[in-house]
């Protein structure tokens, strides 16, 4: 006779519960093709949507075309609009050599989606966009070389920690418990929808990402299922620190106890310029894997992707943090294409990944 516990763990075919363990299973490989090889992930997405020129209609179809608010602009939403376009995206990544992609739900919180007047779809988005993500994924994966889906949860654009209003430091336009909900309403999407692991990414708010890492140990709990998480946080200037003020030590400190897979840095700052804080990361965060993957360098309107590095510059600079140890997973952000990807797929598969090891204890500060 099952108890409770054998009960939750054992679902029934076909409920959301058993498509989140068969999407465990496969989320388990991970750990092992770290310690292997260095793992790629794909690239930007915006700037990929961007080459499509998609007009108004696109971001409507039938099911929005009566829809109260302008939706050009809203990414996220063509996953349900035009998923042809973000499963060709991704087919292209995958393609180009990535080992991991992101879902397309950077801004798909109920939060981000009310300033389109679409909060209340935001779970519906999150499972088009995994299913999307997981249908080129199984496409493109091998038994030598599986592909991963990572459910992407952005950082919203309100934020736990600093005032929207400059003479009153005190005032908040979000509560944390706002966002664990926002997030945990997402996550269950993506967990629905088959992803594998979940990407926790472009943290600028480190209170924003303990809502996001809260709500996904809570669903965890609930489901009994226990995926992996990557955490991964954005320094914002040459300051050295992520917008809510932390440098990459202190941020590290702040979310070790998720105990994630791997703890990264990503977009803001181009790789010439994010190396110091990669490799400030690399060393602190010693019993945990190492992600990255910057722009394309700086913003550049005459360039064909908006940014200033070709495949060739970015790649070299990746090369080179391989070349140095630091690195166990690697991709592009803003600016980056599947030209990209490529590069640094080619340009990285000789080197080994950093090793992980026991960290030396010190005191360790998150101020």
């Amino acid at each position: 006779m099952m108890n409770a516990q054998t009960e939750r763990t054992a679902p029934e075919a076909g409920s959301p519960q058993r498509a989140a363990k068969q999407a465990y299973t496969r989320g388990a490989a991970l750990p092992a093709i770290l310690q292997q090889r260095i793992a790629i992930i794909d690239g930007a997405m915006g700037t990929m949507i961007q080459r499509y020129k998609l007009s108004e209609a696109d971001f409507r179809s039938a099911r929005f075309a009566d829809h109260g608010k302008d939706l050009k602009g809203n990414n996220d939403l063509l996953v349900m609009t035009r998923p042809d376009v973000i499963r060709e995206i991704h087919g292209q990544y995958l393609a180009a050599g990535a080992d991991i992609i992101e879902t397309n739900t950077f801004g798909a919180t109920s939060i981000a989606q009310e300033d389109y007047g679409l909060g209340h779809i935001a779970r519906e988005m999150n499972v088009a966009a995994a299913r999307v993500a997981r249908s080129a994924a199984d496409e493109h994966s091998t038994p030598d070389k599986p592909r991963f889906v990572a459910g992407a949860l952005g950082p919203t654009p309100r934020t736990a920690s600093i005032s929207p209003d400059v003479n009153d430091p005190g005032a908040r336009n979000v509560s944390f418990d706002q966002l664990r909900q926002a997030y945990r309403e997402q996550a269950e999407g993506l967990l629905e929808g088959g992803c594998d692991l979940f990407l926790v990414e472009t943290i600028f708010d480190t209170l924003n990402a303990k809502a996001a890492i809260f709500a996904l140990d809570e669903l965890m709990e609930d489901t009994g299922e226990r995926l992996p998480v990557i955490i991964s946080g954005t320094v914002t200037d040459a300051s050295g620190r992520i917008l809510s003020g932390q440098t990459v030590a202190a941020f590290w400190h702040s979310v070790r106890h998720a105990r994630p897979l791997a703890i990264g840095l990503n977009c803001a700052l181009g790789a010439a310029v994010m190396r110091p804080y990669i490799e400030e990361l690399s060393k602190v965060a010693a019993d945990t894997y190492v992600s990255c993957y910057p722009n394309a360098g700086l913003p550049n309107p005459m360039s064909e992707t908006g940014f200033d590095e070709t495949p060739d510059v970015t790649g070299g600079l990746m090369e080179e943090f391989a070349r140095s140890g630091f690195l166990n997973i690697a991709g592009g952000c803003c600016g980056t294409t599947p030209d990209h990807i490529a590069e640094i797929v080619r340009r990285l598969g000789t080197y080994r990944p950093r090793s992980r090891h026991d960290p030396l204890f010190s005191t360790l500060l998150a101020a």
